[in-house]
């Protein structure tokens, strides 16, 4: 329609002409409340905003001798994670003379890793790395 009609109709109805696209010929217009626009266009941003925050790296730590029990408080919080869509940092920690005996850790974070109940895929295969190994997973 013409920008005259639109503005007449927008006069009559008692609301407002908002331009929604100006870069395309003719330009792109719609006749609806300014308050209601910006309202919306708000919502849209911050949901957008909650969706790129929402995958985060999460990270659990964990160390070689640690007990059965601690172990699966750290695979109920790790569980959690994955749930919420998060990649998840595991990081095995090793003190002291642990250091010197790499395979018996590394079969440590494999034996963890083995024990996770939901599906997941390796994003970053166990490697050695500052104080001890770090594996990064995410859900399937």
């Amino acid at each position: 329609m013409s920008r005259e009609e639109a503005l007449r109709r927008a006069e009559e109805g008692n609301i407002d002409l908002i331009e929604i696209a100006a870069g395309v010929k003719p330009p792109v217009a719609r006749l609806m409340s300014y308050d209601k626009f910006r309202y919306q266009k708000e919502k849209e941003e911050k949901k957008q905003r909650l969706a790129q925050k929402g995958k985060e790296l999460k990270s659990v730590r964990i160390t070689a001798r640690a007990a059965s029990g601690d172990l699966q408080v750290k695979m109920k919080k790790l569980v959690e994670f994955l749930e919420e869509g998060h990649q998840v940092e595991i990081m095995l920690a090793l003190r002291g003379r642990e250091k010197r005996n790499k395979d018996w850790a590394f079969q440590k974070l494999k034996e963890f890793m083995a024990l996770i109940p939901i599906p997941y895929q390796v994003t970053l295969p166990p490697k050695q790395g500052g104080r001890g190994f770090i594996a990064q997973i995410a859900k399937k």
